[in-house]
């Protein structure tokens, strides 16, 4: 009897298997193409999308506002004083140094001895003396024809009165004798003139100068210091040769220069501060005077301005200035408006519209909104808003190019 045969069913379900697996496969690849351009279109759409301008802001806030020219000036000394030599004559050694103290009327300036006559040379000492012979002998010439002028006027005159000659021959001997006289005082001058010569070089020669003439002393005109020592050694000089400057450092003003079209609207009184003199405190000063006349001058960019100065009084004590002298640099910045409470925005958010308009970018729900606005003052750093924002609103400071009307924005963050 033969034994029942045994079905083995594996092999054929291990076939199905292998066999649907491929046909999932196959399935899996028909779909790779359309995942691979679901990635790629998904990919392009991303690049492409329009993404929020990254953008600076500023709020609209309420605080105070200046508005000022800020130029570079320096000190000067009120009154200065340059003492100059009064006569010719031999300067002495000055003994006062730049900085010395002195009192007005009292302290001694210089010291100036009169100068010796030069001294004549044999031959210049024989042609005086011929000088001094020959207006001698013409002035007894002269004396002589006033002599004989004078008795042939008598004569004439005793001949007149007895009819014996014409008047016009009595006006001529007038003429004559008048004439004489002052031929006769000419030559008496230059006889004293020609003795003078011979004296001065006999007491040239002779030294007897020496000590008839006395120095003459200069005192200071004012009370202040010694600014600057212009004759420090001993020389000859002559009159008006500048010997030194005195001024009272205590006593200072500033000269500063702006601009001629920032000069025109300047007024006296305004308030200027100093700063960047060499202290930390901000020096005081009041505008006093714009010159009126403006100068032209070569800026460091090479181009001509036309400038004028400004001269302002410096009131801060001079306890507070440290060593401020005459000559120093100092920054000036002169207030020409300014408020305490003002509704601003950096000046960089602003842009023209239109010739006389002014706008700014917004920022409304996440997008940039161009606002027309009434601006007031500027400093160049803030301006002041008068119309078109409120408090907290926030403004797109340099926007350029980037940023139009209603795009996507968002606000770097520091």
């Amino acid at each position: 009897m033969e034994p029942p045969k045994s079905t083995d069913s594996r092999p054929a379900s291990a076939s199905a298997t292998r066999s649907r697996a491929n046909r999932g496969n196959q399935r899996a690849r028909q779909w790779l193409p359309y995942l691979a351009g679901m990635l790629l279109v998904g990919t392009l759409v991303f690049a492409l999308w329009p993404q929020p301008v990254r953008v600076e802001t500023a709020p609209a806030v309420w605080g105070p506002l200046r508005v000022s020219v800020n130029e570079e000036g320096k000190t000067r000394i009120r009154h200065r004083y340059v003492v100059s030599a009064p006569v010719a004559g031999h300067l002495r050694r000055t003994a006062l140094k730049a900085g010395a103290p002195v009192e007005g009327g009292v302290t001694e300036i210089a010291v100036i001895d009169p100068l010796a006559a030069a001294l004549l040379d044999p031959r210049s000492r024989a042609l005086a003396e011929a000088r001094r012979d020959t207006a001698a002998a013409n002035l007894e010439k002269a004396r002589e024809a006033h002599s004989f002028a004078s008795s042939e006027l008598r004569r004439f005159e005793a001949l007149a009165r007895e009819h014996a000659i014409s008047p016009q021959e009595l006006e001529s001997a007038q003429w004559r004798q008048a004439s004489a006289s002052r031929e006769e005082s000419a030559a008496e001058s230059a006889l004293r003139v020609a003795e003078a010569e011979l004296a001065v070089f006999g007491t040239a020669a002779s030294g007897s100068d020496q000590g008839t003439n006395s120095p003459l002393t200069v005192l200071a005109p004012a009370t202040g210091r010694v600014l600057r020592v212009f004759e420090e050694n001993s020389r000859a000089v002559s009159t008006g040769t500048p010997i030194l400057e005195i001024g009272d450092p205590s006593d200072l003003e500033v000269v500063i220069d702006v601009l001629s079209r920032d000069g025109a609207i300047l007024d006296s009184g305004t308030r200027i501060e100093l700063e960047h003199w060499g202290g930390p405190e901000i020096l005081e000063a009041r505008l006093r005077l714009v010159e009126p006349a403006a100068f032209t001058k070569v800026s460091a960019l090479g181009v001509e301005e036309q400038r004028v100065n400004v001269i302002a009084d410096l009131i801060t004590p001079p306890a507070l200035r440290g060593h401020l002298g005459d000559n120093f640099h100092v920054e000036a910045r002169i207030i020409v408006w300014e408020t305490n409470r003002a509704l601003k925005v950096p000046s960089g958010a602003l842009f023209r519209k239109q010739e006389e308009t002014w706008a700014a970018f917004v920022i409304e729900n996440g997008r940039a909104q161009e606002r027309r606005l009434e601006v007031g003052r500027s400093n160049g750093i803030e301006t002041e808003i008068r119309g078109g924002l409120q408090e907290g609103d926030r403004v797109i400071v340099y926007p350029g190019d980037r940023v139009r009307g209603g795009n996507r924005v968002r606000p770097m963050t520091y």
